[in-house]
């Protein structure tokens, strides 16, 4: 039971739509298709533009850090993917300034708006909106917000990669949301798209950047119902099959539905003695702090068939992550919080009661 934050198992009815014959990507069949997908997700993201590139997520961070910072980025660090937008500033030599926080501290509003009064070169701001590495959730629309009110040139560019597909964002004041395809949306890895506002596509075709991750580029072709280089077909079709069955069965109650999993593992995880890492909880993962966290992963998979993930840098030891993101069954939920007990009760931590499993599913299933 594949149960991390990314990779997330890929559905079989999309295994399936991705196994049918190979398609050229410069025929009118494959632009049909890109054109079906390319809509649903700009119904997806709530945006008015929106572009798919052949690459990780890291390509897409990469891609809005060259093309929308045009004087200097501000990037918010609670984790390994906020200092990533840091790592892609300083590998171009694009000026950049930093909030560092603690992985289980969201950024605070008022020193977003602080820094940004103090510098006003800063004309692009980088932030997660669930920071993964912890399970974190930012503000991130209330600082996209504020930063507007003061300058709304600025671009807020938000990392959805563990979000989109998970929640509703709000993108009223976003101008670029990434995302990628091994989340939310049960893909395997190697696709990553971006929704844009008006004023981002302004903006990068003001002053178009880069080759291969040219967004103006992009954005021309893919308003074409094709693209710049060689697309993902394969990848693209199956975004196809994923986004019309989860339109099919409502996006919002596909939102609703992950975070009612999500609340019922905290619930079910603190009545047993767990301890919730992040301050302000993602819906993407349930993080829990522990020491015992590696012996917990370790008895999960070698004998109760659950796989979930541990920490990196210097909290690799000290939690474990418990996916909610894509078409989680309920019963791989409950499971998943009974074996974490039954690897309590193993290592002498807490006595097994089926406590856990009692309060998911009441919080699951009766509401309270």
């Amino acid at each position: 039971m594949l149960l991390t934050p990314g990779p997330t198992p890929v559905p079989e009815f999309v295994r399936k739509a991705m196994a049918d014959i190979t398609i050229h990507h410069r025929t009118p069949e494959f632009e049909a298709i890109f054109k079906e997908t390319r809509e649903l997700l700009l119904e997806l993201f709530d945006m008015p533009e929106a572009v798919m590139l052949a690459s990780s997520g890291t390509g897409a961070m990469e891609a809005c850090v060259t093309n929308l910072t045009h004087k200097k980025a501000l990037t918010v660090n609670s984790g390994k993917f906020g200092e990533r937008f840091g790592k892609i500033c300083a590998a171009f030599d694009i000026d950049y300034t930093e909030i560092k926080n603690e992985w289980n501290t969201p950024v605070d509003v008022n020193a977003v708006i602080e820094t940004i009064k103090n510098d006003s070169d800063i004309d692009a701001v980088f932030i997660q909106i669930c920071e993964s590495a912890g399970g974190l959730r930012h503000p991130v629309e209330e600082i996209a917000k504020a930063v507007k009110e003061i300058n709304k040139d600025i671009m807020i560019v938000a990392d959805g990669i563990t979000a989109i597909g998970v929640e509703k964002v709000d993108t009223t004041n976003l101008d670029a949301v990434i995302t990628g395809s091994q989340k939310a949306l049960m893909l395997p890895p190697g696709l990553s798209m971006i929704g844009l506002s008006n004023a981002a596509v302004e903006k990068i075709n003001a002053q178009p950047k880069g080759y291969y991750l040219n967004l103006s580029a992009e954005i021309k072709k893919q308003g074409q119902n094709t693209t710049a280089y060689t697309a993902a077909t394969t990848l693209i079709i199956g975004l196809g099959a994923i986004l019309s069955k989860i339109k099919e069965g409502g996006f919002e109650n596909l939102y609703a539905k992950t975070a009612l999993r999500a609340k019922s593992t905290r619930e079910a995880l603190i009545a047993i003695g767990c301890e919730v890492y992040p301050q302000t909880p993602a819906n993407a993962m349930t993080t829990i702090f522990t020491e015992n966290a590696p012996a917990i992963r370790k008895i999960l998979k070698t004998k109760y068939n659950v796989n979930i993930a541990g920490g990196q840098d210097h909290i690799k030891t000290s939690i474990f992550r418990i996916n909610h993101m894509g078409l989680v069954e309920d019963f791989e939920a409950a499971w998943a919080v009974n074996a974490v007990e039954l690897a309590m009760d193993e290592l002498g931590l807490r006595a097994f009661d089926g406590t856990a499993n009692k309060v998911f599913a009441q919080s699951m299933f009766k509401g309270n």
